[in-house]
């Protein structure tokens, strides 16, 4: 196995220029792939935090089925201690409660049916960013206040302005007439079209009166510091004995399972173009290989004449493809990471990127993500690519006949 690996280290240099030119391409298709992938991971966390901060948080806590069926009966009986305990149990979390329901919003001149939601306002922007997306007036300020935060297309569609007033008509949870005349605090602008034309929300005291909760919630809202931190948080709300009643605990997945079909598309579509790229790559050490293997020939027909094994010579140019892909593996991912560690530390930004998502309350450079998956998978498929590409050249030295290879010129 030495001298093998010491012919196969030799014939590799043979033709440095070639060597290096063939590693080089190597080098460059890993060092992009370990950046793409990672500034893709990095955009994929950042595109689910944003969602999520929007308004579904990391992990909801609701009762057993609210989720396929959000009723207003199916409510948690005491919403805020829920939450008190959510708190306790994870120090580190942002956490809040809500209440949901449908009215009709009337202005002087239209009405509109939307989703009412009931928040605490203190603790609100903890949970989500609505709150920083004000284009008109403010947010809520008073748990007890008969006021509303709307949305642009809404305020529209009612021709309201902060100040104005809307007429609220629903049904209660005890099945009572839920009515009330609230005044517009605010008004958000989320670019997200549903939203804005057909959501509202209310100071969460004032809406467990209007809707005769009784103190009772449909959800607690809990946001971690880092998406990493779900599985341990969910794991631990779970088996938590204080957190009483058929309560079931949600994960951003299960809230928002079109984010992750999604993610998973735009990977496939990604890895398509990466394929173009490894293709190239391959088919340039199979260029490299097979003009190898002609040139040496007449070299193999005598050391097979010897005696050597065609099995063996197969080995050896499998050997060198090897020891040129784990050159352009370990330089590829080297460089890949210097670069990526840099816009992991400057962040990443295009034109226009930053004016944009300062309208919407939204980071303006998106860090690449460096974890070992992102730095080794990309090369590590370069590299099986590599290998396979080796392997028709190889193959042709176990056909190889030393006669004739001894009469090639």
């Amino acid at each position: 196995m030495t001298l093998t690996f010491r012919l196969a280290w030799r014939n590799l240099w043979r033709h440095r220029r070639r060597t290096w030119l063939t590693a080089s391409a190597m080098i460059f298709s890993n060092v992009l792939l370990v950046f793409m992938i990672s500034l893709q991971f990095g955009s994929y966390e950042m595109m689910i935090n944003n969602t999520l901060r929007a308004f579904s948080g990391h992990i909801q806590l609701q009762m057993a089925g609210y989720n396929e069926n959000p009723k207003l009966r199916n409510s948690i009986a005491d919403v805020r201690t829920v939450a008190k305990r959510v708190r306790e149990r994870l120090p580190n979390a942002q956490v809040a409660a809500r209440a949901s329901g449908f009215a009709l919003a009337s202005s002087e001149e239209r009405t509109f049916g939307i989703q009412l939601v009931g928040v605490e306002p203190d603790r609100e922007p903890g949970v989500s960013s609505l709150p920083g997306l004000v284009r008109d007036g403010r947010f809520l300020d008073d748990p007890t206040a008969p006021e509303i935060f709307i949305g642009s297309t809404l305020a529209r569609n009612l021709k309201v302005a902060v100040g104005d007033e809307i007429t609220l008509l629903g049904s209660g949870r005890d099945g009572s007439f839920a009515a009330g005349i609230v005044t517009v605090a605010g008004i958000f602008e989320s670019g997200m079209q549903d939203m804005d034309r057909s959501f509202a929300e209310l100071p969460l005291t004032y809406f467990q009166d209007l809707f005769a909760m009784d103190g009772g919630g449909h959800s607690v809202v809990v946001m971690l510091p880092s998406l990493d931190r779900v599985a341990a948080a969910v794991t631990t709300l779970r088996n938590a004995p204080d957190i009483d009643g058929p309560l079931d605990v949600l994960d951003w997945e299960a809230l928002n399972p079109g984010l992750k079909q999604a993610i998973q598309a735009d990977m496939s579509s990604a890895w398509f173009m990466y394929a173009v790229l490894i293709v190239l790559v391959a088919f340039s050490v199979l260029n490299t290989q097979l003009m190898s293997v002609m040139e040496r020939t007449r070299e193999f027909g005598v050391i097979s004449a010897l005696g050597v094994r065609p099995r063996r010579l197969a080995g050896l140019i499998l050997l060198e493809t090897t020891l040129m892909a784990l050159i352009g593996f370990a330089l590829g991912v080297f460089l890949g990471w210097l670069i990526t560690l840099y816009f992991n530390t400057a962040g990443f930004s295009y034109p226009g990127m930053e004016d944009f998502a300062s309208r919407f309350n939204l980071p303006g450079k998106m860090y690449p993500s460096i974890t070992p998956l992102s730095l080794v998978l990309g090369p590590a498929v370069v590299f099986v690519f590599c290998l396979l590409a080796a392997l028709y050249p190889a193959l042709r030295l176990l056909r190889l006949r030393p006669v004739d290879a001894m009469r090639t010129a």
